[in-house]
């Protein structure tokens, strides 16, 4: 297997701990998501993904994807190219919720907004290792 090696970046959210930021490439653009262990599966940001792929777009009123941030209109799309370091996953069916209180949290505290959560389906699929102290995470692709 091959290791894919990704830079984290460490922010403080003063009483809400620690968070990990990650860049991934979706639509051809550069965003930041979170790193989070505790979701079930990875979401995006809902504008962002009405903005590329509002004609295939599918409306949910239920769906089981348990993230720290609650929300409420979900949406299901299927994103052409998610890149997350050299890693590409091709056609990734994702929901997307709305982002728009996470970014805003962030920002009041002086850091980019967020595009997106890498949870559990991600992390698991490629064998996630995340290493605090050389903040770095790494991803395994089979050959």
């Amino acid at each position: 297997m091959k290791a894919i090696s990704i830079p984290l970046k460490l922010i403080n959210l003063q009483d809400d701990g620690f968070h990990l930021l990650m860049e991934v490439v979706m639509f051809k653009e550069k965003h930041l998501a979170v790193l989070d262990t505790g979701a079930s599966r990875s979401v995006f940001d809902k504008s962002l993904i009405e903005k590329h792929l509002s004609e295939t777009l599918q409306v949910s009123d239920e769906i089981n994807a348990a993230t720290l941030f609650t929300t409420t209109t979900t949406i299901q799309a299927t994103i052409p190219q998610v890149k997350i370091g050299s890693l590409k996953i091709k056609d990734y069916e994702t929901v997307a919720f709305d982002l728009q209180s996470v970014s805003d949290t962030y920002q009041q505290f002086g850091h980019p907004p967020i595009m997106g959560i890498i949870g559990g389906d991600i992390l698991m699929q490629y064998k996630a290792v995340i290493d605090y102290k050389k903040l770095r995470l790494k991803l395994y692709k089979q050959k």
